[in-house]
């Protein structure tokens, strides 16, 4: 198994990193590799992603969330495995720390040879980016969900 850990520095309260972290369908902005995201219910959500020109189709179950903190995942069905956690940190009022976790078994050469030389590193650490540029960019959040799932 893989696994992936990056971290990113956003200018925005903690509040608002983690709200809009929980704007599951908001993703694709920001997101490269997620061609759509479905939420079925609170803990619920159906993926399409489209990684080294494979598409791909699963569900995710959040297995823990907590309100400016954390959320964390497992992929369940569908055509890749994965669990993964987003941690939110606040550095002062105004910036936020955000960390991502990802655990996952890499599938047929393409993914194999990618995982080898760090190409699920650099997708992550772009797409955190990219939700550096997205959320300090809009300034709030694109909506919220403050629920409690404990683990």
């Amino acid at each position: 198994m893989a696994q992936i850990i990056e971290t990113i520095d956003v200018d925005v309260p903690v509040t608002t990193a983690y709200n809009q972290w929980t704007q599951f369908e908001s993703f694709p902005q920001f997101l490269s590799e997620v061609e759509s995201i479905t939420q079925i219910d609170d803990t619920h959500n159906r993926w399409k992603v489209k990684v080294g020109g494979v598409e791909r189709e699963f569900d995710a179950e959040i297995t823990e969330q907590h309100p400016d903190e954390r959320v964390a995942w497992n992929s369940i069905g569908g055509d890749t495995e994965h669990a993964g956690v987003v941690t939110f940190h606040k550095l002062s009022d105004i910036k936020t720390r955000v960390t991502v976790q990802i655990d996952w078994e890499p599938e047929g050469f393409v993914e194999k040879v990618g995982s080898l030389v760090g190409a699920g590193s650099h997708a992550v650490k772009k797409d955190l980016e990219n939700f550096k540029e997205f959320i300090e960019t809009r300034g709030a959040e694109t909506g919220e969900w403050r629920g409690d799932v404990d683990a």
